[in-house]
């Protein structure tokens, strides 16, 4: 059955294209700092520490990202449904470009002392707070202009963004830490893809100048006043368990992006080469099946991919640290691709998922706090938590335990909520509180 407002293919693909764009170049700008996080922020902004201890500072600085973002996505998540999803767009890609570029340059600790990490700590912030709001708006516009029988396939173009963003990011910290020495990449090599933000905000802003607002918006006669009012008083419950649901997608993509980084390099002396290049292998084919997976989820259903997502997951994370604690490059990819692929299971299609559940009045609100508070479930506390717990092991099945226990809580959170597919229409949500 068609929306009555559907679009057609070639219209459509532009429409993906511009949002995955978007979403790639934020997603790039929170990435490089969780890269940086990993690799040098620890000994230039956090000296006096020890070598964990300082690691640790880095990544919570990492972790208030993911604070600020589902205070972004109310922000934002307010505009987008009272003035529009294409104010979100630009707004949120100005504020994450700028607030990345100004991470580039903040001086050391040796230069001015606490007020360096308490910088980094403010634009850290502001970049979680300008990510909260563009996922909300990304995926809106593409899902409410999509045809119902391909909302999962044309919606899950802007999560591709994320796996763009991150090979993107990692790969020009790779080139940058295997064409510099050691002193010039903590010296200054270490800034330039936070300047590079730049350039890619400027090109992400020429690109969605031309987008159409969303015809679900247009056709709204009635706004709601105060959009987060309404999600907290009746769908307080959809938010939770979306949230729930979500935060185990963030702890394994983290896990394997970020805590693996830090641990293979510090802890068992791979070079930082090797483990990038296997992480990054590992999330490019992740990101090439994306549209594969989402097929399914319009063929099978939204929430069964769900849960199945969540089951691999528990199911893998033992053998995935088993597979990383040998130190082998081959083994180490395999563990993290499959961990990557129970992920993407999930995250393929919640960009069709999360808006149906909503109606159309709080939607940007309703699904962007929902999808926001889900990463600080996952995403902030994975590597603080899982470098504390792999302190002392020799293979650290203590971090495979708590993912293990993440995995089974989303588990649980995605099988109280409801199917959505199909849906004639996006006007109409399916699941209300």
């Amino acid at each position: 059955m068609h929306d009555v407002h559907t679009v057609r293919a070639p219209s459509m693909l532009r429409l993906a294209a511009a949002s995955l764009a978007g979403t790639a170049i934020e997603f790039y700008d929170f990435f490089v700092y969780g890269t940086a996080a990993a690799l040098v922020l620890g000994p230039l902004f956090f000296p006096t520490f020890s070598p964990l201890a300082g690691t640790l500072a880095a990544f919570a600085t990492f972790g208030v990202g993911f604070v600020a973002r589902p205070l972004g996505s109310m922000l934002f998540g307010h505009i987008g449904d009272r003035r529009g999803r294409r104010p979100v767009l630009v707004a949120s890609l100005l504020l994450t470009g700028a607030a990345t570029v100004a991470v580039g340059c903040v001086p050391t600790y040796d230069s001015i002392g606490t007020a360096a990490p308490v910088l980094l700590l403010v634009l850290r912030f502001l970049q979680g707070l300008g990510l909260g709001g563009e996922w909300g708006g990304a995926v809106l516009l593409t899902a409410e202009h999509a045809p119902a029988e391909r909302r999962a396939l044309w919606s899950s173009f802007p999560q591709i963004g994320p796996s763009v963003g991150f090979v993107l990011a990692n790969g020009v910290m790779l080139m940058l830490s295997t064409t510099l020495s050691d002193a010039q990449f903590a010296a200054w090599g270490w800034r330039v893809p936070f300047w590079a933000a730049g350039l890619l905000a400027a090109a992400g802003l020429w690109l969605r100048s031309s987008l159409a607002e969303s015809p679900s918006f247009l056709e709204m006669e009635d706004h709601a006043r105060v959009p987060l009012a309404e999600v907290v008083r009746d769908h307080w419950r959809l938010v939770l368990l979306t949230a729930g649901g979500l935060a185990v997608g963030y702890a394994v993509f983290y896990a394997v992006t970020t805590w693996s980084l830090a641990y293979g390099v510090e802890r068992l002396g791979v070079s930082r080469t090797v483990m990038l290049s296997c992480i990054m292998a590992a999330v490019v084919v992740q990101g090439s099946l994306t549209p594969v997976v989402a097929l399914l989820g319009d063929r099978y259903g939204r929430r069964p991919l769900c849960l199945a997502g969540c089951t691999a997951s528990a199911l893998w994370m033992f053998p995935m640290i088993a597979l990383l604690s040998t130190g082998e490059p081959l083994l180490m990819f395999l563990g993290f691709l499959v961990a990557l692929l129970a992920f993407i299971t999930m995250f393929a299609v919640v960009a069709a998922y999360l808006p149906e559940l909503y109606e159309p009045r709080v939607r940007c609100t309703g699904a962007a706090v929902g999808y926001n508070l889900g990463g600080v479930l996952g995403g902030a506390l994975t590597p603080v938590v899982a470098t504390a717990v792999a302190e002392g092991e020799r293979v650290p099945w203590g971090v495979a335990a708590y993912l293990t226990g993440i995995a089974l809580f989303s588990l649980g959170c995605f099988a109280l909520l409801p199917e959505t597919r199909p849906v004639p229409r996006m006007a109409v949500a399916p699941a209300t509180e």
